[in-house]
């Protein structure tokens, strides 16, 4: 089963398809070290990594597993990051979500407004009871986003990751149903 990929509109963004388009901006964020530093990956090296993202956005919908979102400020249409919903399976209701914003876009709220935006379509649209994410101990900022959606910290991952060497544990979050409260701010207006 395909899921359509959702075109939202929030106070201050455009969350849409990721088009051939979004080709070099996709790789100027995923190569960015300072970016990636709590990311459970390297930063890409080759371009065609890029064009290998968007084949898969695109291939993900496809398969009815999860979407990914290009983040595009409004007030002036930049490329600003991505979110992700993926791993959705209907027969349990549940999904992940996942988020990259360029680190000029960071502390703005605009990754708290996004995931926003996506967890509202997804809670609408796909009947779901669970989304989980996950943030590296050390990113206290992707943990407060999680936390100001209503994610609730349910557990640590010890050792999850080892990225050039560098071990990381990995905080695991889990947001019910029963506990979103979509408030005004997160409201989303689909095309």
């Amino acid at each position: 089963m395909s899921l359509l990929t959702p075109t939202l509109h929030t106070a201050r963004l455009l969350l849409r398809l990721f088009t051939e388009a979004d080709t070099d901006d996709i790789f100027a964020l995923q190569s960015n070290p300072h970016v990636l530093r709590y990311w459970d990956a390297p930063p890409w090296q080759e371009r065609a990594q890029a064009e290998r993202f968007i084949k898969r956005c695109k291939e993900m919908a496809q398969e009815g597993s999860g979407v990914r979102i290009a983040i595009e400020r409004s007030s002036d249409g930049e490329f600003i990051g991505w979110c992700g919903f993926f791993k959705w399976t209907p027969e349990f209701r549940s999904a992940g979500i996942g988020y990259c914003l360029n680190d000029k876009a960071w502390g703005q709220g605009f990754a708290t407004e996004a995931a926003g935006a996506v967890l509202q379509w997804a809670f609408d649209t796909l009947d779901l009871n669970r989304v989980q994410s996950e943030a590296d101990t050390r990113n206290r900022a992707s943990a407060r986003v999680l936390e100001k959606l209503g994610f609730v910290l349910e557990g640590t991952l010890r050792e999850d990751c080892i990225v050039n060497g560098e071990v990381s544990d990995s905080w695991v979050y889990g947001l019910l149903r029963r506990d979103w409260k979509p408030i005004v701010s997160r409201r989303v207006k689909p095309n």
